[in-house]
């Protein structure tokens, strides 16, 4: 009897820290903050919301960003929906007011689902056009 209450008592002990483990892991960084380096956090973006650079942005957003994060920003793009990562609403006042470096390394350094862009997005500037759209939301 004292055996099965032992083996009755590991076994919940096991399944407990299994449930939390699993649990951690569920989210898929959603919730986890970003540790964006000092070097982003005081970037300002160089480049003005022309009409001209907005149409650039969008350009550049709906070919790079679209696909994930929604036409409208609203993280309801189709291959967003299949990430482990949930997507942002970049329409919100909390994506808005962060910093325009913090946006930067956000959308281009990535993390996680998020990929690196510096690569497919070379031209600083053109990055930079496609923060100025994605404000525009």
């Amino acid at each position: 009897m004292r055996k099965n209450l032992v083996k009755l008592v590991f076994s919940i002990l096991g399944i407990m820290i299994f449930s939390l483990i699993l649990f951690s892991f569920a989210d898929g960084g959603k919730g986890k903050p970003w540790d964006i380096p000092a070097k982003y956090k005081k970037m300002k973006n160089p480049t003005t919301a022309n009409a001209e650079n907005l149409k650039i942005g969008k350009q550049l957003y709906d070919k790079h960003c679209a696909s994930c994060h929604g036409k409208k920003g609203l993280g309801d793009g189709v291959k967003g929906k299949k990430l482990d990562t949930e997507m942002p609403d970049i329409t919100t006042k909390t994506y808005k007011s962060q910093a325009d470096g913090v946006k930067y390394y956000q959308s281009f350094i990535g993390r996680d689902d998020m990929p690196n862009f510096e690569k497919k997005i070379p031209d600083e500037e053109d990055r930079w056009f496609i923060i100025n759209y994605m404000d525009k939301f």
